[in-house]
């Protein structure tokens, strides 16, 4: 009866559980607070993205997480944008979190339905920490590819790039400058 009572419940706990949620807590963790967004981009901002990122983003509804330092009208202190994309045939979510600055703090792998020898080593994510939208935010430049996992390394890069470009865009639409 006890293990009828618990399976019952199993689904229930799984489903409360949101992994992007609980990445975006890891970058800005309490005291911060975290308040989860889902924005519309305009077709305008959309080739805006394009044109700054090299890539269009794979949609327009945009899904971010704001960090405040409180729970008040301060500033925000970072942001997190999740961006769920194909690597190779099969789909990846990476949450780019990024300061108030536009700089990358920390980009964390949510989800990765390719082969396991695919993904890229959180140490290879760390190269992207402290980047901003420039020339050296691509790959065999200030990015390292990496040997069998090309694609991978190329969809992640695009992820960040995307991230960036839509922080900036938001920014400006946020601040009323075109």
């Amino acid at each position: 009866m006890l293990l009828l009572v618990l399976l019952a419940c199993a689904p229930a706990a799984s489903a409360a559980s949101d992994p992007a949620a609980e990445a975006a807590a890891r970058v800005f963790p309490a005291p911060a607070v975290l308040a989860r967004e889902v924005l519309e981009l305009e077709q305008a901002e959309v080739d805006l993205v394009k044109k700054r990122a090299g890539t269009p983003p794979p949609s327009r509804q945009i899904v971010r997480f704001v960090a405040r330092a409180a729970a008040d009208d301060r500033p925000p202190i970072g942001y997190a944008y999740l961006d769920r994309h194909l690597v190779r045939t099969l789909e990846e979510t990476l949450l780019v979190a990024v300061d108030a600055a536009g700089r990358v703090v920390r980009v964390e792998v949510v989800t990765f339905a390719e082969p396991p020898e695919y993904k890229p080593s959180p140490r290879w994510y760390k190269q992207m920490e402290g980047r901003t939208l420039t020339r050296e935010l691509e790959l065999k430049r200030g990015i390292r590819t990496l040997a069998g996992a090309t694609l991978s390394s190329r969809a992640a890069t695009d992820a960040v790039r995307r991230a960036l470009a839509v922080h900036e865009v938001l920014a400006a639409r946020e601040s009323g400058k075109p």
